[in-house]
């Protein structure tokens, strides 16, 4: 961390069912990732500050969430639109508020992640992306519908065998993300709510 940027703060209120540790009392490597998130973003995520308190899965939800970013034939737009859509469906606060704010600055539209929260068949998008949204939500809603006839739409709307895993996999991470951060009661950080209006 350099001599100007700011110090990790580990919000008590980040969740509110369990605590958030010190930032002192966390392993080093991961005070070394929470110094990269907080030099990056100007701020510390709550969702780092609250995985904290269990450092292994940290680790593994870090990782995980990395390589859905870092390692998709998805733009960043499209996982952003899919993160807030099926985080819509579930009533994520943390996920709504925090990828509402990524969704407005990767798509520069200051629209879309609410109405993607609200209804995402209400969401001014190509007929294309329509169809990854009806598919996320779907595998969000009723999991046991889905069928090869789904990944047959994605299909015929032009995504790649890549791309149509890469949808499946990130609904599937953010249902996870979403009932944990609603158990945990994750809170987002009061500068998301602005960002990219």
């Amino acid at each position: 961390m350099s001599e100007e940027s700011p110090r990790p703060d580990l919000l008590d209120d980040a969740q509110r069912r369990f605590p958030v540790p010190d930032y002192d009392e966390v392993p080093e490597d991961i005070r070394e990732r929470l110094d990269e998130e907080t030099e990056r973003a100007g701020f510390t995520p709550n969702v780092m500050s609250a995985l904290a308190y269990k450092p292994s899965h940290f680790r593994a939800f870090m990782a995980f969430h990395d390589a859905l970013v870092d390692d998709t034939t998805l733009d960043r737009e499209e996982v952003e639109m899919i993160v807030v859509a099926v985080s819509g469906r579930n009533n994520c606060l943390y996920c709504n508020v925090a990828h509402g704010a990524l969704v407005r600055i990767y798509a520069k539209d200051p629209h879309l992640a609410d109405q993607l929260v609200s209804n995402h068949r209400t969401a001014d998008v190509s007929d294309e992306r329509m169809a990854m949204l009806e598919v996320a939500v779907k595998l969000t809603e009723e999991p046991d519908a889905v069928t090869t006839d789904d990944l047959d739409l994605l299909y015929e709307a032009g995504y790649s065998e890549d791309e149509v895993w890469d949808i499946g996999m990130v609904a599937a991470f953010f249902n996870l993300s979403n009932r944990m951060a609603t158990f945990a009661d994750w809170r987002p950080n009061e500068e998301f709510y602005g960002m990219g209006r």
